[in-house]
């Protein structure tokens, strides 16, 4: 299955991250730094010293941040990235989470998966209930003044831009 990282890069990323003051110093339990304000019984041995779980399987495209050397041991299945939707979080996983591109179009890529899910359930013969998926029966019953100010000032939008774009120039 394809890596979205490709071996060198896990190579220089994993030299970038030992440089990094402090990284992985909590992984040798006789350097831990939280010593002298714990007590050691002996339980936590066991909570140090596990057996990792094996790696689960990479048969999908799987994102992960370019912050870390490779992937997680488990990772959800349910929804693997498709379509437009997933080109988008593939380029977001490009740069580096502490970016506001990286989130800003993570977010940009779920809202194009909803409408890529709509599109499938209207491919698929189903219709959309908007009015049960949206709460608008709940905001009409508890928050109508907010509720009319806001279909309103979007009426307004939609208005106004629909008579810039179809206005006769001089």
């Amino acid at each position: 299955m394809e890596r979205y990282i490709d071996p060198e890069m896990d190579r220089r990323i994993a030299d970038t991250v030992k440089n990094i003051p402090g990284w992985g110093m909590d992984a040798d339990p006789e350097n831990d730094p939280t010593y002298p304000m714990k007590k050691r019984n002996g339980a936590d041995y066991e909570r140090i010293h596990y057996e990792k779980a094996p790696q689960q399987p990479v048969n999908i495209p799987v994102f992960h941040s370019i912050e870390r050397p490779g992937i997680t041991r488990v990772f959800g299945t349910s929804t693997p990235p498709s379509g437009l939707s997933g080109l988008i979080r593939k380029q977001a996983f490009k740069s580096s989470e502490a970016k506001g591109t990286h989130w800003m179009t993570l977010v940009l890529a779920d809202k194009v998966n909803v409408v890529e899910g709509v599109i499938e359930d209207l491919k698929n013969g189903i219709f959309p209930n908007f009015v049960a998926e949206l709460g608008w029966k709940a905001e009409w019953q508890y928050n109508r003044k907010k509720f009319v100010t806001r279909i309103a000032v979007k009426a307004l939008v939609v208005a106004a831009v629909v008579g810039w774009l179809t206005r006769k120039k001089k």
